[in-house]
């Protein structure tokens, strides 16, 4: 067995995130809520839980609580014992090296540890790490029923959820915070904010004036009219039609099936995402209920053939799962239609980067907060008086939302949904992606392809064979875009600098 020293070194190598402490007001002053109480709970900040069941929280309460209570004692601390001097963060981080048998057991030393040990996250880990990556799980209710049932058949997990017991006194804001972020809604204030431009059957000239060239994001409405998905796609469409099809879902690959089983009981704060990226060659038929926009029909990379990097995925995903932020992949651009279900958007232009989003000095690394509903709590409100506001929308069934290269996002599900999105490579962002692709250390940024190295050499061949003088074309054209905007307007052609004033010639 590894000693403590081992493992404590082990957890410091690990990136993860700081616990921003943020506990809507009148959760902190109910200390004493069942949860049927929670199920109808709001508080007059607009906070409100999930109306369907919220998960096992075992009594645990916010910190502040502690301060209101009659006992001088965390239950927390004296269940511990000499190690509750560690935040709950590295106390996880160390129960995260034992096995299920081995946390089953530590349970039954204190409160405290009963608390810590049935952590959903930790038997989630455990699932997922133990589970054959071609025959994903069958998820049992709770990831702890999911385990036990993979271990031992006899045994009736339905009992489980029902054995559960609260702990009195127990305060921590770490747990309680993440408890939270997996059973709140989200705010009407998260939702109403809507400042995107929309447009309805513009022209390619236009939005590539408009929109493409200048690198501003819109949402398009009525692109989806024709798509066979948009009448034929629902849950049991898709599982009649993919049978035992397996798709890429988090760390393995599940059947469409045992993957809505899931999403059906799934009430966590990082709900596992379907997200596939060769799903039209392993079921053809949905490669055909669609077709791609007029808009991006451009795409330069597939000169590359079979050896483009990933370009295409279906998502589907419940209420609650969805992409923290991030940036398109190999300075690409993109497009999302959401066929089933809605999505709330939150992006922000590429020269700021989102509240509480420390992207690595190369890039290549990205540390945010471990949930959506986590970014929206603590740091959506500071963005309200931003002078560079983020772009906001919710895009419904039949729109599509254009993701300009560079432009961070962040997707959040409102509810079942099922979309579909590309990423491409126009004559607009050519040289954007040639740039990236020959970056020195492109070979840890470029992404969905095993040929990191060479892919830049390959597209630019392709792209001179197959599109003679397109590179020199493009490149004059950015220098007279360039020169362009670095004209004076005209107000400062006619200012007099030594005078200050203007000065008009007649």
């Amino acid at each position: 067995m590894a000693g403590c020293r081992s493992l404590l070194t082990q957890i410091r190598k690990r990136k993860r995130r700081k616990p921003h402490k943020r506990i809507p007001k009148n959760l902190k002053q109910n200390p004493h809520l069942t949860e049927e109480q929670q199920q109808d709970f709001a508080t007059d900040d607009g906070f409100s839980l999930k109306g369907s069941s919220p998960s096992q929280n075992y009594g645990v309460q916010p910190l502040g609580n502690f301060y209101l209570s009659s006992s001088p004692h965390n239950s927390r601390n004296t269940g511990l014992g000499n190690i509750q001097t560690l935040t709950d963060e590295l106390v996880l981080d160390i129960l995260g090296f034992l096995r299920g048998t081995d946390l089953g057991i530590l349970s039954t030393v204190s409160k405290s540890f009963y608390v810590f040990c049935n952590h959903e996250p930790l038997w989630r880990n455990l699932v997922l790490d133990n589970c054959e990556i071609d025959n994903g799980f069958l998820f049992k209710g709770s990831w702890k029923s999911t385990f036990v049932a993979a271990h031992s058949s006899s045994f009736d997990v339905s009992k489980i959820g029902s054995l559960g017991f609260k702990v009195k006194d127990f305060y921590s804001d770490y747990l309680f915070q993440s408890w939270l972020c997996a059973n709140l809604e989200m705010k009407n204030e998260w939702l109403n904010r809507d400042n995107i431009i929309r447009r309805k059957g513009i022209s390619l000239d236009e939005f590539v004036s408009n929109f493409e060239e200048p690198n501003k994001p819109v949402l398009l409405e009525g692109c989806l009219d024709n798509w066979p998905a948009i009448k034929k796609w629902d849950k049991d469409y898709l599982v009649k039609i993919c049978r035992d099809t397996r798709f890429s879902v988090g760390p393995v690959h599940m059947k469409l099936e045992d993957y809505f089983t899931y999403s059906n009981q799934a009430q966590e704060e990082r709900p596992l995402y379907l997200f596939d990226p060769k799903f039209a060659n392993k079921v053809p038929e949905l490669g055909q209920d669609y077709e791609i926009p007029i808009y991006f029909s451009e795409d330069l990379f597939s000169v590359l053939g079979d050896e483009r990097p990933d370009y295409r995925w279906i998502i589907i995903g419940p209420a609650g799962s969805g992409s923290s932020f991030h940036i398109d992949p190999n300075s690409t651009s993109a497009w999302n239609a959401v066929v089933k279900g809605s999505k709330k958007w939150v992006l922000f232009p590429p020269d700021v980067v989102p509240p509480g989003v420390h992207p690595s000095s190369d890039g290549a690394e990205v540390a945010c907060p471990v949930s959506i509903t986590e970014w929206f709590m603590n740091f959506y409100e500071s963005t309200k008086t931003w002078k560079k506001k983020p772009v906001e929308c919710v895009c419904k069934a039949g729109e599509v939302i254009f993701v300009p290269n560079g432009w961070w996002h962040l997707v959040i599900n409102l509810e079942d949904s099922i979309a579909i999105t590309q990423n491409f490579v126009s004559r607009r962002n050519l040289l954007n992606v040639l740039d990236f692709l020959k970056k020195p250390n492109a070979s840890t940024l470029v992404s969905g392809t095993r040929d990191r190295v060479n892919l830049y050499d390959k597209f630019k061949k392709a792209i001179e064979l197959g599109f003679p003088g397109m590179i020199d074309e493009v490149v004059v054209k950015d220098q007279e875009r360039k020169a362009e905007l670095a004209k004076p307007s005209f107000w400062d052609s006619v200012k007099d600098s030594h005078s200050g004033a203007f000065k008009f010639s007649f």
